[in-house]
Order: C-alpha cells, then structure tokens, then sequence
C-alpha cells in the first residue's frame, strides 16, 4: 500500500539574526511571507494532513493565514525542534497517515519530488526515518552527517561539537533539516527524547540516535540542490534568495514574450501573472494576486498590488492596488487607485488623482489634483482639478453618483450622500450639499463682493 505523508511545519522561531520583531516566517520575499510558499508548495496535501507549529507572535501568524485555521499548534515554550514536533504528535497520530515530513517554515522551495522519494526509501528498508542531506563544500555552520558501515546515518554532529579528526577529516555532508518519520514506529519513541544538552532543548537530531538503539535503520537521501534548501537565518540571507527567485521569474517573463526595460530593476512576485505582449518599464515592482494583460504599458517608478490591468496605460510614479483597470484607461502620472477602485475603458485618471472604492464609468476623465472616494462616475462625465467627494462625515462613509456626462467645475466639494443627474454642470468653486437634477445648471457658492480696501485719510 502507498505511504500516506502529512507534514509538520516548524514556524514558531522569531527569528533572533534577523533583528527584527516579526516572526521569521513573516519576512517577506517579493511580497510573500516565507511561509506562505511553503504553505503553496503543499497545494496537492489535505489541509487536514498540514500542520503548523507556530510560538513567537503566534496571532500574527495566524491573521496572515486564515486558510489555515484549525491547523495551527501553539508552541508556548520554544524548547527545541523534537518538542514542536511533539506537541504536533496527537494530531498526526490521529490522522491515521504512515509518515511524517518535517519542514522548516523558513526555507521557501520545498523539494516535494525528493520527500517523495525519501519515504519511498523509508518503506523499502523499513526504516524509522529518513532525512535529506545535502553536500557543501564550506560545511562550517551545519550538522555532519556520520554515517555506519551499512551507509545508514548513525548520527549528526552540530558544528560545536564536530572535530574533523574524530572522523577521518572534514565531512561535507551535512543535515538540511527535512526529515520524514514511520508514524507507528517513531510514535513511542518520541517520550525517550530528553534535553541534556548546553540549550536544554530536544532536538530532533536525537531521534536518529534513538532510532538506532531500537534497531531501526535511519536513511540519508543527499539532495542536489543544496542552495534550495538552505534556511534562511539572515538579512543577508533574505535578500539573497529573492534576488535569485526575481531572476528568475524576470527570466522565464523575458522568454515568454513579456517585454521588461531595465529589467534588473523590475520587481514581481511569484503569483502575478504577467502576458506575453505587456510592456513593464524599471524601476517597477508588482506583487500579490495581479494580472497584467496583453498590451498593457507600465511605465517606470510604478507599485501594483493585486490588481487587474487589461491593455491600459500607466504612466509613471502610479500606485494601484486591489483595483481593476479596463482597457484604453490610463493612469498617472502619480496616480493612486486604491483598494475597490474600477476604471472604465478610456476612462482616465491623471497627475495627482486618488481613487478610492470607486468607479469611473467608460470615457470619463479626471484630470488633475481630485479625490474620489466611494464614488460612482457615470459615462462621459469630466472632473475638474481641485474636486472632492466629502466622503466621510465623522462616523459613516457616503456615497457620490455622477451620473453619465455630467461636467465638475474645478475646485468642486460634493458632499456626499449626493446625486448630480445627468448632463448636469456643477459651476466652479461649488459646494454641491443637495442633489442636482438631470441637466440643470448647479451654482453653489457665495455672490462676490468687490469691497473697497483703500485706507480713507483720518479728518483733521
């Protein structure tokens, strides 16, 4: 019968030589917490058959994955790799899978084909567990991995305690902390761990030993790609491994007909989707969930964030996020379309709009130096610079509608909840409190005064 394999996520670390107040796991690479490519990684496991352990600032961790919830187990005391595991041990033993895979929830790639193979081996030597190790030329930092006359793994060694000529000369194989355990055999075994260690901690490195005592053989499957598996500890480290994967995302978008200028300098995470046919200038970054369609132009100084873009134009220093633009729309320059925001096809949002929650029906144009929140803009209608939606009156937010080819005269307050009708003009320098109706001419301001400023020269 074919193993069945679950998964315990090691997660509860903070992380010290980060030198941050964020749990480890939280860092982001590209836009993506480190965890949660290990989480996307294990797409094709039961949600049921994943569990996260998780200590350090654990409610963060939580609220940054709610797909998760139900399979999170909380670490109080972090008292070492074997006593996460351990408290993880009740759910996998009911769980009714064969084996167990321990991954650490700061390295990103997870070698799924390798693990694979791993507990393959497990079941055909019948082994207690297994692990993957990897071969560095610089081993220094790692635990060796010493192995028996039958090839089997006997023991690991931390850097601390390792002594080259204890065995015969330096060891280059060393331990890359992705184990798989027989969930009957190493079930009981896991109460024999113990913490007479310098960290007073379990390590999960003891199993090994105690496997052996028991005469269970414990399997080392090396793994080639050692770069991939190496934890990420460091800012260094951090800043390492995304310049690697943005490479290579540039990489495989260059090859697929993207054109991307000044590409060292483009930024995109993993799960957007970029066309072949778009065209991204640098300096750019673009993360999260979005979708850049066939004949899209991005110019250059530009944040996107899940946000759908069809064969529109954004122009320069533009931010957009959560929001939809259609095709023939243009944005910018400094344009900024936040969260909820729909622009319509040729609609356009110019220098210094913010958009929020809104939606700019097909032609319609807002040129200049305006804010609209929680809006609705019909067709054809024409914002003039300096307009605003008094959306907010201190405790509810309102809508605005403008209905199709209304005209905005500049320096316009609408305060909502308001309506102007269509094909209405709203005067300059108004302050729209009422709703205008359909064609009408709103003039809402004072009536000028000129009054006379001269100084009158006092009566002798």
């Amino acid at each position: 019968m074919k193993p069945e394999l679950g998964y315990v996520i090691l997660a509860a670390g903070k992380g010290t030589r980060m030198h941050s107040d964020s749990p480890k796991v939280l860092h982001q690479v590209l836009g993506k917490p480190l965890l949660g490519y290990v989480y996307d990684a294990l797409t094709h496991v039961p949600p049921t058959q994943v569990w996260t352990v998780i200590g350090f600032q654990a409610e963060k961790v939580q609220d940054c994955f709610l797909g998760q919830q139900g399979q999170f187990v909380l670490q109080d005391e972090q008292l070492g790799t074997g006593h996460a595991v351990m408290l993880a041990w009740p759910h996998v033993a009911a769980s009714g899978i064969s084996h167990l895979c321990v991954l650490n929830g700061d390295t990103p790639h997870v070698p799924t084909e390798a693990i694979s193979n791993l507990v393959d081996l497990c079941a055909a030597q019948n082994a207690g567990m297994g692990m993957l190790t990897l071969h560095l030329e610089n081993p220094f930092g790692y635990g060796r991995v010493i192995r028996n006359a039958d090839n089997c793994v006997e023991r690991v060694v931390e850097e601390k305690d390792f002594v080259a000529a204890d065995h015969g000369g330096e060891v280059c194989e060393v331990n890359s902390g992705v184990y798989v355990f027989d969930v009957t055999r190493c079930g009981p075994l896991f109460e024999k761990m113990d913490r007479n260690n310098a960290q007073q901690e379990y390590y999960l490195t003891q199993m090994i030993a105690i496997c052996a005592a028991e005469g269970l053989p414990v399997v080392g499957l090396p793994f080639a790609g050692s770069e991939l598996l190496r934890g990420i500890n460091s800012p260094r480290e951090l800043v390492r491994f995304e310049e690697s994967l943005r490479l290579q995302i540039v990489d495989n978008l260059l090859d697929s007909g993207v054109i991307l200028r000044n590409s060292e300098s483009i930024y995109i995470g993993p799960d957007v989707a970029v066309a072949p046919g778009a065209e991204i200038m640098g300096p750019c970054e673009i993360y999260g969930c979005s979708r850049i369609e066939r004949g899209a132009s991005i110019s250059s100084h530009c944040w996107i964030k899940d946000s759908v873009l069809g064969p529109c134009q954004v122009k320069s220093f533009s931010h957009i996020e959560g929001s939809h633009i259609r095709a023939g729309a243009s944005v910018g320059p400094y344009g900024r379309i936040r969260p909820g925001s729909d622009i319509g096809e040729d609609a356009r949002v110019g220098n210094f709009v913010e958009v929020k929650k809104s939606v700019l029906h097909a032609g319609a144009k807002a040129g200049h130096l305006s804010y609209l929140g929680d809006s609705d803009i019909g067709p054809g209608v024409n914002i003039g610079a300096g307009t605003i939606t008094c959306n907010y009156d201190g405790a509810r937010k309102h809508r605005t509608e403008i209905h199709e080819n209304a005209f905005i005269g500049s320096n316009t307050a609408l305060v909502a909840p308001v309506v102007v009708g269509a094909g209405a003009l709203v005067a300059a320098g108004s302050v729209v409190t009422r709703n205008v109706p359909d064609g009408a001419l709103c003039v809402a301001r004072a009536r000028q005064s000129n009054l006379d400023r001269k100084k009158k020269s006092p009566q002798s």
